[in-house]
């Protein structure tokens, strides 16, 4: 089997958590390529219980031009929406997953408590368990999703965006654009979600905390498409404590220092 351009396909295939793991991947995928001016989004060839198979995306540079497309589209896709907090891909019903580690996603009538519920606590937990994480840091911590849980950070006019979830700079490919664009041009292609509705921030925040290329253009071009609301340079950290809790309780206690770096500022807001 090849793609529509004649190339071998990327195949996935063996993971430990079973059958929902790639149909959870496929699905997602599936629910952000389906949101109109969306950005592209790596096309699932075929997919079943031990393996998903995609199309192999040829390697482009990322350019401030290709950056602030991006930003315009992700927007987009933000807009198109989601059921409820926390709620997963559209028709999705199985476990979900964020890289190789089990989430929830239990719709929730409330982001703060979707947040720290379902994407920080549990992984604070197994940081705990691991050993990297304790103290006064814990408590910090603790003290913050306590805040966030209350819902003391949620805002009134918020609704629930379609979010890619796991949206660091790695999962952002950069290929050689459709005609469209323009010869030469190349294009952002999304891979590898966690997608679910979220906050837009959250996909934001963790493109500037693994460094995407050219983060200012991507901005720019998101708030052409749609102005984000007044203080959010002051609740990246905020949007920031999952991705941190995941690494905490995966990479060790470096990124648990970071967490609770974050957590501090969060009380501060």
């Amino acid at each position: 089997m090849s793609d529509a351009r004649g190339a071998e396909p990327f195949v996935k295939r063996g993971s430990r958590h079973g059958p929902d793991f790639f149909r959870h991947e496929a699905a997602g995928l599936a629910w952000l390529a389906a949101a109109p001016g969306g950005p592209r989004v790596v096309e699932v060839l075929g997919v079943d219980d031990d393996e998903i198979t995609l199309e192999t995306i040829p390697a482009g540079r990322a350019t401030t031009e290709a950056a602030r497309r991006f930003g315009r589209s992700l927007a987009t896709m933000h807009d198109a929406g989601a059921a409820a907090w926390g709620a997963p891909a559209e028709g999705w019903a199985g476990r979900c997953f964020i890289g190789n580690r089990p989430q929830e996603c239990r719709p929730t009538g409330s982001w703060g408590e979707f947040y720290a519920e379902q994407r920080v606590r549990p992984f604070v937990a197994i940081a705990v368990d691991m050993g990297v994480l304790g103290g006064a840091d814990l408590a910090v911590i603790e003290r913050a999703c306590d805040r966030i849980a209350a819902g003391e950070l949620d805002h009134p006019g918020d609704e629930p965006a379609r979010v890619h979830g796991d949206l660091w700079t790695g999962n952002v490919l950069w290929a050689p654009a459709s005609s469209a664009a323009g010869t030469g041009a190349v294009e952002a292609v999304l891979i590898d979600p966690a997608a679910h509705g979220g906050h837009r921030e959250t996909d934001l925040a963790m493109l500037a905390l693994f460094g995407a290329p050219h983060l200012a253009e991507i901005l720019r071009g998101y708030q052409e498409r749609h102005p984000l609301r007044e203080g959010w340079q002051q609740r990246v950290p905020l949007h920031q404590l999952h991705p941190l809790a995941t690494h905490s309780a995966g990479h060790g206690a470096g990124y648990a220092v970071a967490l609770a770096d974050a957590a501090r500022q969060v009380l501060r807001l």
